[in-house]
């Protein structure tokens, strides 16, 4: 069976690191990957201009698949983000990050197990801004009929595919009432179609409240692109931090998984950095590829690592580093073997 291509961009600071261990693992559960190694990042801008390559956009297109580590995004000026722009050049639509209670992280919540869907392509992020006038800065925030209805389809059916009870669109249509109005007028004509999965309409700082009470009332959270990237990782510090939340962004002709914690440049080469995050995601990446099999072996493995708790990383209140972590994850695979 010949080996399925795969673009990997290690990304900056402890990108490499963690990625690297995503790689090993992913090969010690029996998949083989042609990895088509790719540049993109802060420190790739430096050498060629851009923290985006067009080799980049051209290969994830071609090879329809993508794990990709951190990247640096300089804050108020700069390069804009190579993150956002890969999702526009691809139409990568569909932000797809699960959170999920793990057994050996300690959280202020049990049984979390809800998935954070987010529109990716418009909203406040299409970067359209100008200054009107000194002192006065304005943005524009674009909401279109095609981007809501097709992410509230994605939605519906990622709840019907995994069994998930219910989907929650979170809105401000009390003080945005055309543009978030138009959101919810597409999930619900969306939702007409999904008569067995149940359906509901949150307002946006409700739904803040009401994760912080009980995050157990939630399985599918449908919003737009600055709520959820604002919520989203609100949820990931309900089951652990960014550390452990793997993410994805989906589109109909590509997919690119990747670990959505920062670049941490102040740990990068110290091999200590915690690559849950990323192992997680190429988990997702599997399932995608229709490896699901070696995904959840994969996923078994990093829970008894966890639970074990022998070989955690520093930031999960054990000592070990990146690599001793991600042996242990690896002994346990091919302990199952």
């Amino acid at each position: 069976m010949a080996k399925r291509e795969v673009v990997l961009i290690p990304g900056d600071g402890i990108g490499p690191e963690v990625a690297g261990a995503a790689t090993q693992v992913v090969a010690a559960a029996g998949v083989e990957i042609d990895w088509v190694e790719l540049e993109a990042g802060a420190e790739v801008a430096v050498k060629y201009g851009t923290p985006l390559p067009d080799t980049v956009v051209t290969e994830v297109r071609r090879v329809g698949v993508a794990l990709k580590g951190p990247v640096g995004t300089p804050i108020g000026g700069g390069f804009a983000s190579p993150n956002v722009a890969l999702r526009k050049a691809l139409d990568l639509y569909a932000a797809v990050r699960p959170c999920q209670s793990l057994r050996g992280v300690p959280t202020r919540y049990e049984n979390v197990n809800l998935v954070m869907l987010r529109e990716n392509t418009e909203d406040l992020y299409s970067g359209i801004e100008h200054l009107v006038q000194p002192g006065i800065a304005e943005s524009i925030k674009i909401v279109t009929e095609r981007a809501c209805m097709r992410i509230s389809r994605y939605a519906f059916e990622l709840a019907r595919r995994e069994g998930r009870p219910k989907v929650t669109a979170v809105h401000k249509a009390n003080i945005m009432k055309i543009s978030d109005g138009l959101f919810l007028e597409c999930a619900r004509r969306v939702a007409r179609n999904y008569s067995e999965i149940q359906y509901e309409e949150l307002i946006v700082d409700n739904v803040c409240m009401q994760l912080v009470t009980d995050p157990t009332r939630y399985s599918v959270l449908l919003m737009g692109n600055l709520y959820g990237d604002i919520v989203s990782d609100l949820c990931a510090g309900l089951v652990g931090g960014l550390g452990v939340v793997p993410g994805a962004n989906i589109g109909d002709n590509a997919a690119v998984f990747e670990a959505v914690h920062g670049s941490a440049p102040d740990i990068a080469g110290k091999g200590v950095a915690n690559p849950t995050a990323i192992i997680l995601s190429a988990c997702q990446m599997l399932d995608y590829l229709e490896e699901r099999q070696a995904a959840a072996r994969i996923r078994h493995a990093v829970d008894e690592v966890l639970v074990e708790k022998k070989h955690t990383t520093r930031d999960l209140g054990g000592s070990a580093n990146t690599r001793e972590y991600t042996d242990a994850i690896i002994e346990k695979l091919r302990g199952e073997s």
